[in-house]
């Protein structure tokens, strides 16, 4: 039983190790990942993960439509963009110019 109560923090010490290292930035990755492709719309210019370089013509629920070059269109899940190329940043509400 002593052994166990000396071994109880070193064992609670290592869950932590890992959720911070491993877990938690993993589900960060995945948010942000959720967000981009929730944020996709017709003109931005994307990746997808099996690295093919195009436009987007149209958007639908699952799926986008994407234009790869003159008249060579395919559909691709949305999951599977991987990057968004070319997309102005937005510009901050209270910016005032003077």
């Amino acid at each position: 039983m002593d052994q166990l109560m000396q071994s109880l923090p070193m064992f609670l010490m290592m869950i932590g190790v890992v959720y911070f290292l491993i877990i938690r930035p993993q589900n960060k990755k995945m948010k942000d990942h959720r967000e981009l492709v929730e944020s996709l719309k017709r003109g931005d210019e994307v990746v997808t993960q099996g690295g093919l370089i195009g436009k987007i013509t149209k958007v639908a629920d699952e799926e986008v439509t994407v234009e790869l070059g003159d008249g060579v269109k395919v559909r691709v899940v949305k999951f599977t963009i991987g990057e968004v190329r070319n997309r102005p940043e937005p510009t901050p509400a209270n910016d005032s110019k003077k």
